[in-house]
């Protein structure tokens, strides 16, 4: 089995070596693709407007000028090309991507880029409640295992498995949930303003450390509780019943 590695925080982010150990628990024939530099928050974009650059680190490590999906674009297009992988990981993101993350995150991005070429993609990422430090030997402890049950069971075409490791020791994780993307109670982002040594004023985002009150069932309750989450994300973006009720006053003449 081929795997494919990216991620959003860049050729260099400590999550990636753990990718990479569990991508070689699974195979042997690994490879990393990879941003050169941290992408946090790209979400799906593209470089359009600049040329793309290709680096070669050692054999099957490289890293691209651009975003988490130029990156798996240029990993299963033009470094693959000869054969393309059988399964994309991304991450592990050195953060939870859980609830309105999703829609930004480019860990998950990167996996949404693998999924529309074809392949079979799983996105990882590691809760930092705390903040005090990240607990790499929890996804590297279980992360394969659930690539490998996950891979027994399948999952559609149009999917792409969100995977959130909880902010906790290996063996403090006791349970996995299947879980629906939530949606925070609490506005966690903020912009805080800065001066630099000119006077002239900055922000800088940030977050607080408020947490939501989630029902049960949802990504956000089972990492608060220390479960990993595994969620099944998809791109029809259609709300269902709006669609229902504006089709029956709208459809029809223009005037």
């Amino acid at each position: 089995m081929r795997i494919l590695c990216s991620n959003d925080d860049g050729i260099h982010a400590r999550g990636l070596e753990s990718l990479v150990k569990i991508a070689r628990e699974l195979s042997d024939d690994v490879w990393v693709v990879a941003p050169q530099e941290e992408q946090s928050g790209a979400a799906r974009a593209l470089t359009l407007a600049h040329p793309i650059r290709i680096r070669k680190y050692e054999d099957r490590r490289f890293s691209v000028t651009g975003t988490p999906s130029d990156a798996v674009l240029m990993g299963v297009n033009k470094i693959l090309a000869e054969k393309k992988p059988d399964l994309i990981l991304s991450g592990v993101n050195n953060g939870q991507n859980i609830a309105e993350d999703v829609t930004v995150s480019g860990t998950i991005a990167a996996a949404f880029q693998g999924m529309s070429m074809g392949v079979p993609s799983i996105a990882m990422s590691l809760a930092r409640l705390s903040r005090e430090k990240a607990r790499w030997a929890t996804p590297e402890s279980h992360g394969a295992a659930i690539v490998r049950r996950l891979l027994a069971e399948g999952w559609p075409a149009d999917v792409v498995v969100n995977v959130n490791f909880p902010d906790r020791d290996p063996d403090e994780v006791k349970e996995i949930e299947v879980t629906t993307q939530g949606h925070r109670d609490a506005v966690q982002l903020y912009a805080e303003e800065r001066k630099d040594l000119r006077g002239g004023t900055y922000y800088w985002y940030g977050y607080t450390g408020d947490l939501s009150n989630p029902p049960e069932g949802t990504d956000l309750k089972a990492i608060y509780e220390g479960r990993i989450s595994i969620t099944p994300l998809h791109l029809a973006l259609t709300h269902a019943d709006s669609h229902a009720a504006l089709a029956k006053a709208l459809n029809g003449p223009a005037e």
